[in-house]
């Protein structure tokens, strides 16, 4: 499955922004799908997961509250949405792909995802 993410930009601290991932080649369905994240100089952090039919999500707990992960099988596009932006939310944000809900995945382990898109960057400014 290929994936592109996209909706990135700048914004003030305290802003919001709307990420999509849209996947193509394969039945998007038929994945479970993630975002993840990577500042400069930083290892890539886990944000949030949600599962094929959307019912199970999982976040990180600095995230929880602020993020909101969602997706529409029907356009074959997963979402994250960012409230509350602070400057330490800058990064370079990607969706990846993964082909089961295992306790790997929902924890956020890079490994256990299979596919991943290009990335795209948020910066928010103080």
């Amino acid at each position: 499955v290929q994936l592109q993410a996209s909706g990135g930009g700048l914004v003030q601290a305290g802003g919001s922004l709307r990420l999509s991932c849209e996947a193509s080649g394969r039945t998007f369905s038929n994945y479970v799908l993630g975002w993840f994240r990577q500042a400069p100089g930083k290892e890539r952090e886990f944000v949030a997961a949600i599962r094929r039919s959307g019912s199970g999500k999982a976040y990180a707990d600095s995230e929880e509250g602020r993020f909101t992960i969602s997706r529409d099988n029907a356009k074959n596009t997963v979402y994250l949405q960012m409230n509350s932006l602070k400057p330490e939310d800058t990064a370079v944000y990607y969706c990846a792909a993964a082909t089961a809900w295992t306790y790997t995945v929902v924890t956020g382990r890079p490994s256990a995802y299979d596919y991943w898109g290009q990335g795209t960057l948020v910066t928010v400014s103080s």
